[in-house]
């Protein structure tokens, strides 16, 4: 017996506002955290279930629940991939390993893990979705920013982007439309997207049913957000996408993002890292992935009332290393 205990809990985090999405608006990040222990050291990782995927929070806890034998019995991050799915709960229980590691052999999660530390990063600030108008007013109150994401909802997306690009126009611009789009819908707005110079399309058809990119001209690169998981779902997008976006909740955790970052390199495709709404304990282990990422899109900490303590540190849209003290 290793004599490490693990434990899990929910919180809640408001929003600033409301965040609205094309399947719907929501006031607070809810959020499992993890600690696992052992020796009097704790490390901590941080998920949000997502219904998209079937997650909930008790379908998360009940996840964590059922692996803690493997915890006490000293399972590794290696062995966690093969006893747990790749989802929310693998997530937290993953980078709670990494952070329990690297603070008991006195490292850094990037020497552990081989990779470059990370550095100031600038992250996009997400606009939430709105009418054209109130839209553009938004972009407004953010155009200082170097890049902005819209999420996007269908009909009269294209009225939406050239609200924000009048606002804002020397902002870099990224669209999400959340699988809101139809293959007609891509048809038409891909070039008045790319006339409104928007930089990238973040997962414009529902997952399953994108195969008609394969034969679509692209004067936009193509996203794959819900339709890119893990490695094992690699296959199926990279004949079809440009771009995929990495979140650690949907690969279940660090380990397994890192072996999907090095994979789609070798795919040819693009990286870019997002997050889903969180705290600054689920933004951390994302940034050591920035290394690999034209994209980062890890604003969850800025879009709530208020973030954890040690949370990381933003100017603007650059945020920092995060501290020791918060995870790692």
């Amino acid at each position: 017996m290793s004599g490490r205990t693990i434990s899990a809990g929910s919180e809640s985090w408001p929003i600033r506002g409301s965040f609205r999405i094309s399947r719907g608006a929501k006031t607070a990040a809810e959020v499992v955290v993890v600690e696992i222990t052992e020796n009097g050291i704790t490390g901590r990782g941080e998920c949000v279930p997502y219904a998209r995927y079937d997650e909930s929070i008790r379908s998360v806890l009940g996840q964590v629940t059922s692996i803690r034998d493997y915890i006490n019995d000293g399972l590794t991050r290696e062995g966690l991939l093969t006893v747990m799915p790749s989802g929310a709960a693998r997530n937290a229980v993953d980078c709670a390993l990494w952070d329990l590691e690297a603070k008991t052999r006195g490292k850094t999660i990037a020497e552990l893990a081989g990779i470059p530390a990370p550095g100031p990063t600038i992250t996009a600030y997400t606009l939430s979705l709105d009418t054209p108008e109130k839209m553009g007013e938004a972009a407004k109150a953010q155009s200082h920013r170097p890049l902005i994401k819209l999420k996007l909802a269908g009909t009269g997306d294209v009225e939406r982007v050239a609200a924000v690009r009048k606002a804002a126009p020397k902002t870099r611009l990224i669209v999400d439309a959340n699988e809101a789009w139809t293959a007609d819908m891509m048809r038409e707005y891909c070039p008045k997207m790319a006339d409104l110079g928007v930089e990238l399309i973040e997962q414009p058809l529902p997952a399953g049913e994108d195969s008609v990119l394969g034969d679509m001209d692209r004067p936009i690169p193509i996203c794959a957000d819900e339709s890119a998981h893990d490695t094992a779902t690699l296959d199926d997008v990279a004949e079809l996408y440009d771009y995929i976006n990495i979140k650690l909740d949907k690969t279940g955790g660090l380990t397994e993002a890192l072996l999907l970052a090095e994979a789609a390199r070798e795919f040819g495709l693009g990286v870019m890292v997002g997050c889903m709404l969180g705290t600054s304990l689920a933004m951390a282990p994302a940034m050591l992935l920035g290394s690999f990422a034209r994209f980062v899109d890890l604003d969850g900490p800025l879009l709530l009332e208020k973030d954890r303590e040690h949370g990381i540190r933003f100017d603007g849209s650059v945020m920092h290393p995060p501290s020791r003290d918060l995870w790692g």
